[in-house]
């Protein structure tokens, strides 16, 4: 099963694509960032990131998505320009009928190290050992993206296995 994490922004949306194997097993198979220009209107830069990632999903055949949620917010302008990049990246998913999760940041925490609270290097390092990658993924935007998708592939075999899914 291929699943495509994102971690959605509007100078950066992070996206990872990992593979889940039948022997419980995960592949990377692609990693990076939509990177927007800060002196760029906002339509234009959203209308980069959804082009982005439909050239992206038109890559791969694309099984399952998961979006990190929004979580709260001091900078009001922040979370709303969050918000609309991940108005976007769910309008492209729904648009190419790929079925999509979302997780809040301290259940993709506990997701991949047990502990909803950990430090953002801890979640890097078990991605990069989870992934057998050499170094830990850059830009973090990438990394947390892949962190998304580790969590709903695991979730979704969760559920399966107690007949949730």
């Amino acid at each position: 099963m291929l699943v495509l994490g994102i971690d959605p922004g509007t100078a950066q949306t992070g996206y990872g694509i990992i593979q889940g194997t039948p022997d419980g097993s995960i592949r990377l198979i692609e990693y990076g960032v939509i990177q927007t220009q800060a002196d760029t209107v906002m339509s234009d830069r959203l209308l980069e990131i959804y082009r982005s990632l439909q050239e992206i999903i038109g890559r791969h055949t694309i099984e399952s998505a998961a979006v990190e949620k929004i979580f709260f917010q001091r900078n009001v302008s922040t979370a709303m320009s969050v918000g609309q990049a991940r108005g976007v990246t769910l309008l492209a998913l729904a648009e190419r009928g790929v079925e999509v999760e979302e997780y809040s940041p301290n259940d993709i925490k506990q997701a991949i190290t047990g502990y909803g609270r950990a430090e953002k290097a801890q979640v890097q390092r078990m991605v990069q050992s989870l992934l057998s990658m050499d170094a830990i993924p850059k830009p973090d935007d990438a990394a947390d993206a892949l962190a998304v998708a580790i969590c709903h592939l695991q979730s979704r075999t969760y559920k399966k296995r107690v007949g949730m899914g």
